[in-house]
């Protein structure tokens, strides 16, 4: 019996070829930072620029005001605002009852503003009783005082129909008032004519 000889094919292992690369090093990914804001330095930037904007405001305020009184134009003196109601008076003259309510309206305004008598809002009788205890009238400039404003009463509430030549007189007598006690720093009008002698009393019929 032959035996048959058989060679086996041995293939040699092959040895891993060399290489330069390095392996791969796997790092963690760097996370993004996360800023977490302070709520209490929020709040006082906000309370600070409020604290701020407020005292700007009043600045503001301040610097208007200022600004406005140094812009405001000098306050009209009493007797030329009463004469420049009595001259817009005499555009009633054709009417007794504005007309008369026009002149005793500037006769007590004027008085409040030069002699700070509380006229505009009181009666005629609360009015002359606080006038005879002033000395800021003469006893005449008084007794003219109380017949104006009694004729002026007697046409408005008396329903007394006078003329012309009344109303003109009740209208000198109260140019004649406000003339008389101008203060010493302003001098007189020169524009208007010396005034007619003082009114009689109206009388109703």
């Amino acid at each position: 019996m032959s035996m048959t000889n058989s060679s086996a094919l041995i293939v040699p292992a092959q040895q891993p070829t060399a290489t330069n690369a390095a392996p791969p090093v796997f790092k963690d990914a760097i996370k993004p930072l996360i800023a977490i804001p302070n709520i209490w330095l929020w709040i006082g930037c906000i309370v600070g620029i409020l604290v701020l904007a407020v005292i700007a405001y009043f600045l503001w305020r301040h610097w208007r005001k200022k600004a406005a009184i140094i812009n405001a134009p000098p306050p009209v003196p009493p007797h030329i605002h009463a004469r420049r109601m009595l001259d817009h008076a005499l555009s009633l003259i054709s009417q007794p009852k504005p007309f008369s309510t026009a002149v005793s309206g500037a006769i007590r305004i004027y008085l409040e503003g030069r002699f700070q008598f509380h006229a505009p809002d009181r009666t005629t009788e609360e009015f002359l009783y606080e006038l005879q205890g002033s000395k800021l009238l003469t006893p005449e400039q008084k007794d003219s005082l109380g017949r104006f404003l009694a004729s002026c009463d007697l046409i408005k509430f008396a329903k007394y129909e006078p003329t012309e030549t009344e109303l003109r007189a009740l209208h000198a007598s109260a140019v004649r008032l406000v003339n008389e006690t101008v203060p010493a720093a302003f001098p007189a009008n020169p524009a208007q004519p010396p005034p007619p002698p003082a009114p009689p009393v109206i009388v109703s019929k």
